[in-house]
């Protein structure tokens, strides 16, 4: 896993917070782009998903490095990076049981946007796929 994360897109970010000797890093989304020379993607800043530590490569980067993202504010784009049990030096981690509490806690997602709403109908058609929201269906009325 540090191998990956250490050669991956979010290296920089692995390599500063490996480097870390705090147990927690407060930082601005602007603080990391400058860190990883690139913009973050949009999804970084409409979705608190994106930071959740069970997501993919960029989620590689922090959890390889010992630390976890928590307490994301999108209105301020910051958040707080924390100090995970870190594995003793020279041993491999072991390998924990998957707690979907503790990987993936949930983050609040706030309110809907004022006047929207969707029906089921909307979404799904009547075999019960996906259509893909209302979007899709020309008569709909947003």
């Amino acid at each position: 896993m540090r191998e990956a994360a250490a050669r991956g897109k979010y290296a920089p970010l692995y390599r500063r917070l490996a480097a870390n000797c705090g147990e927690e890093w407060y930082v601005s989304f602007a603080e990391i782009e400058e860190i990883l020379g690139f913009r973050l993607p949009n999804s970084a800043y409409l979705y608190p998903a994106w930071w959740s530590n069970g997501g993919p490569s960029q989620a590689l980067a922090w959890r390889a490095a010992g630390w976890r993202a928590h307490s994301v504010d999108l209105e301020e784009e910051t958040l707080v990076f924390a100090r995970t049990e870190p594995a003793p030096v020279g041993e491999q981690p072991r390998k924990r049981r998957f707690d979907a509490r503790r990987d993936w806690p949930p983050i609040p997602g706030g309110d809907w946007p004022p006047g929207f709403t969707v029906g089921r109908e909307q979404i799904y058609d009547e075999s019960g796929r996906l259509t893909g929201g209302p979007q899709d269906d020309p008569e709909s009325t947003r």
